[in-house]
């Protein structure tokens, strides 16, 4: 059996979601295989609702097995994030395809972006748009601007398009396809709605404000009633800056540049986490970036754990055709295959433990956002969802 892979967040999934799963479908008779960010996300926020949740509702919805991107690689940058996922797509060993949406539907255009990245002449561009002060994204478009056209520098302005262009860099050299699909349905991070599609960030503040998302969801609609809230855990996370120094910032990932000492400065300066963000925000340090540190402080996502590679598979949720498909990745997978938490933790070497302990605790620090808190390790006894 082979399988076609989606590098996903399904934070919460919706029917744009739905219309890309049913695309794949008419594509290939291969199951699908969603490698899903766990409790945190790649913008440096948490989860809506559970990760087991949110694997239930994929499978009910056309995805043949859930398995997890580990914490350290789903709350890096892009580039990291695309890198992990088509990683663990090829250590599945019967991966066909990496499916994936944009904005700008023209394949062509994306590859070509993709392959600038490889020229020593628009890398050096880069490195001297970020020295003056540039932040990464800024300056990739400038470069683009400058040294070829306007119409590639416009490609890497659109979120979805970004992470394309990072998952195509990433499957260079692989046995792995790409299947690119054209984005359905309302922008990245807009606030308008249609009648039956709205971007996944108004999703989640709708039903924060306990508001009808149905419209927006497809059936069966998950229960929402415990959702998660990034605001639940300032306490907890102005705690933890106020105790780090600068070289423990320094230690973490997306720290460079004596940044520490600009954090230092804000977290002592600051009441809340909103002020820190903003306070510590430049031209060149992105909210999502500043974010994603904070997220790695309270979760002690050291610099260099996202470069690792990943160290194991984690199966979060299949049905019977992702059964058999686990079958096949037994056979052909090449990275140790989690079923059971309890006796694949023993199993695992000591770097896929460490990577494997920040699953483990951002599951533990994840239910302290909703209002029905859990016990810690509950990883160990949750069962895997099938259907």
């Amino acid at each position: 059996m082979r399988t076609n892979a989606i590098i996903c967040e399904y934070n919460p999934f919706h029917n744009g979601h739905k219309y890309q799963i049913e695309n794949i479908k008419k594509h290939s008779d291969n199951a699908i295989t969603a490698i899903m960010s766990g409790s945190f996300t790649q913008r440096g926020d948490i989860a809506i609702i559970d990760k087991f949740k949110r694997a239930e509702v994929a499978i009910k919805n056309g995805v043949d097995l859930v398995v997890e991107l580990p914490t350290v690689y789903a709350c890096s940058s892009a580039n990291c994030f695309a890198k992990a996922g088509v990683r663990i797509a090829g250590a599945i060993g019967c991966t066909d395809e990496l499916c994936f949406s944009v904005e700008d539907y023209n394949p062509e255009l994306l590859i070509e972006v993709a392959e600038k990245f490889e020229e020593e002449d628009f890398n050096e561009e880069i490195k001297l748009n970020m020295q003056n002060g540039d932040y990464y994204p800024q300056a990739v478009e400038k470069a683009f601007k400058k040294l070829y056209s306007n119409e590639l520098s416009d490609i890497v302005t659109k979120p979805n398009n970004i992470l394309a262009i990072e998952y195509l860099k990433a499957l260079k050299g692989t046995d792995i396809k790409p299947y690119i699909i054209e984005r359905v349905g309302i922008g990245h991070d807009s606030s308008e709605c249609t009648e039956n599609m709205a971007s996944a960030s108004n999703i989640r503040k709708m039903i924060l404000k306990g508001e009808k998302t149905e419209s927006f969801i497809p059936k069966p609609t998950p229960d929402f009633s415990y959702p998660a809230d990034i605001k639940r855990l300032e306490k907890i996370i102005l705690y933890k800056l106020r105790t780090m120094t600068a070289n423990d910032f320094a230690e973490l990932s997306d720290v460079s540049e004596g940044l520490e000492n600009r954090i230092l400065n804000s977290v002592r300066n600051s009441n809340s986490v909103e002020e820190i963000i903003d306070d510590i925000k430049t031209k060149r340090y992105t909210h999502a970036r500043i974010r994603r540190i904070i997220i790695g402080a309270l979760l002690n996502i050291k610099a260099d754990m996202p470069k690792r590679n990943v160290p194991y598979l984690r199966v979060l949720a299949f049905n019977e055709k992702g059964e058999k498909l686990l079958s096949e990745i037994k056979k052909s997978g090449n990275l140790p295959l989690i079923t059971n938490v309890s006796d694949g933790y023993k199993s695992l070497d000591e770097n896929a433990r460490e990577i494997f302990d920040i699953d483990l605790l951002a599951s533990d620090i994840y239910s302290l956002a909703t209002d029905k808190i859990s016990k810690c390790r509950e990883d160990f006894t949750k069962a895997i969802i099938k259907l």
